[in-house]
């Protein structure tokens, strides 16, 4: 598995991002929040995207910062979960703390969270 996330992964569809809010479950390991959906997309095995509210965190420098932190741990982690469903989702990432973490803490968590999805995901028929 290549640790590459291409335009073609990522989650832009303002229909589908939506659509996860209304229709989606949720899994937590604080401070990420993983909102996801099972979809039937054309081309891509897995869509993402990420969030950070403004609410908590003025600057759009943090927010993009945070971003950044969650795109690269779930760049680094997605093989968890390519590698153990043949299924197509749609993954949304929010960010749910007040402060700034370091990435090696966000990249744990983000390890965390990707194995808790398998093991929901494995337990349903």
């Amino acid at each position: 598995m290549e640790f590459d996330y291409p335009k073609k992964e990522k989650l832009k569809s303002k229909i589908r991002i939506t659509q996860l809010f209304a229709e989606g479950k949720t899994l937590t390991v604080f401070p990420i929040k993983l909102i996801y959906l099972k979809v039937n997309h054309q081309e891509a095995f897995i869509k993402a995207g990420v969030a950070v509210p403004k609410k908590k965190f003025k600057s759009a420098v943090s927010r993009n910062h945070l971003k950044r932190l969650l795109r690269e741990s779930y760049r680094l982690n997605k093989a968890l979960v390519f590698n153990n469903t043949e299924d197509k989702f749609a993954f949304l990432f929010l960010y749910l703390g007040k402060e700034t973490l370091p990435f090696e803490v966000v990249q744990h968590k983000m390890t965390l969270l990707m194995k808790k999805f398998n093991a929901h995901i494995s337990e349903r028929p």
